[in-house]
């Protein structure tokens, strides 16, 4: 879960990172309020999860809480790169010897942790990665050792940092491991992580991207979900403790396994483009337990979807059977009722294949086609959506 920056300054300053004062609003009398008890120049920044604020007009300098207002007008309702600004973050103005730039993020791909800084911040880093890699350090974190002081010290001389401020901004590193850690972070970014002319180190911006896999042990990463942005299907599918994904198609997809799901996903959009360009509408895995009520739950949030001409069940069956798959399709229907309007295109194999197809053929079902093989089922399906666009 991506935060906004005024929640990531929040968890900052909760874990001891130097933040500006500020608040957030989302109508202008309360930006003008928060100026007003600020006092001085403030930043009015547009609260969107994505980059490019700046250049989008989502960024304003006010000198007073009237123009605060002013500014937090022009901003709410801003469209920036398909995200609609509900909120923007009123916060005191700094002024800025020097900006450099810092973060703690998941390295998948070599399965460590990684820091990496720069004494060049206020750019995009992607740019800088390219432009100039030399100026980027990639320092390996250890998930036992972590990050101490010294290990701040080393990762900062790496990236150039002046020696000056490095001992205050090693401090200020040593804070963000404790969020990155104590967060269950995957990213912690500080771009700019600045210094003021009275040598103080802050964190001027923030992102940060939360774990959902550790949602069980951060009940308190709930209240961070901004409910008015989340997808409602999403939302549906969540509160039914499903693994669902909505995406931009018309063929809705059921499977059990991830593996399989991503593959039929794949065989789906490849079919689609025989039939007009039609696409999967999500990605939905049931898992190992395809009983009625999970089945019925995965078509209710599916079937609900306008956007879903047609739905693929593509299930292979192992620790569940196939017959049991077959009864939760037929058992999943009769609990839908008038709700299930869609066709239904069904493709079992594994376990108990045999008598899965038996009970669906028997069932009979006006909505259910049963197909033998994967491809073929797909290639239905998409025909089937293509026909109701």
């Amino acid at each position: 879960m991506d935060l906004y920056e005024y929640q990531a300054k929040d968890l900052f300053a909760a874990h001891g990172v130097p933040v500006l004062p500020g608040a957030v609003a989302s109508t202008t009398e309360e930006a003008r309020a928060t100026a007003e008890r600020l006092g001085g120049p403030v930043v009015v920044k547009a609260q969107v999860k994505t980059g490019g604020r700046g250049k989008a007009g989502g960024v304003k300098l006010a000198q007073s809480p009237e123009e605060a207002a002013e500014k937090a007008n022009a901003i709410l309702g801003l469209d920036i790169k398909g995200h609609v600004t509900r909120r923007v973050l009123v916060t005191e103005a700094s002024d800025i010897a020097e900006e450099y730039y810092f973060s703690f993020l998941l390295d998948r791909a070599n399965r460590t942790f990684l820091a990496m800084a720069s004494a060049e911040g206020g750019m995009e880093i992607e740019q800088l990665a390219v432009e100039r890699p030399e100026a980027l350090a990639r320092v390996p974190v250890d998930a036992i050792a972590g990050v101490d002081k010294a290990t701040a010290l080393k990762i900062l001389r790496q990236a150039a940092f002046p020696e000056k401020i490095v001992d205050a901004a090693a401090d200020v590193v040593v804070r963000l491991w404790e969020t990155f850690v104590a967060e269950d972070a995957t990213l912690v970014e500080v771009n700019p992580l600045v210094r003021d002319p009275q040598d103080r180190i802050v964190a001027l911006d923030g992102k940060v991207t939360l774990d959902e896999n550790a949602a069980f042990r951060q009940a308190g990463h709930a209240e961070l979900v901004d409910k008015e942005a989340e997808d409602p299907l999403e939302a549906k599918a969540k509160a039914k403790d499903l693994n669902y994904v909505k995406l931009d198609g018309q063929v809705g997809i059921i499977g059990n396994g991830a593996g399989l799901v991503m593959s039929t996903l794949d065989v789906v959009a490849y079919a689609g483009e025989r039939h007009g360009g039609v696409r999967p509408a999500n990605f939905l895995d049931i898992g190992g337990g395809a009983s009625a009520e999970v089945m019925a739950a995965g078509l209710d949030v599916i079937l609900n979807d306008p956007s879903v001409k047609s739905v693929f069940v593509n299930v292979f069956g192992g620790i569940t059977a196939c017959d049991a798959v077959a009864t939760g399709i037929v058992e999943a229907l009769r609990i839908l009722g008038d709700e299930a309007s869609k066709p239904l295109v069904v493709r079992l194999d594994g376990n108990n294949v045999e008598e899965g197809r038996r009970i669906l053929a028997d069932a009979a079902h006006p909505l259910v086609t049963l197909v033998d093989t994967m491809d073929d089922a797909a290639d239905r399906a998409a025909e089937l959506a293509a026909a109701g666009v």
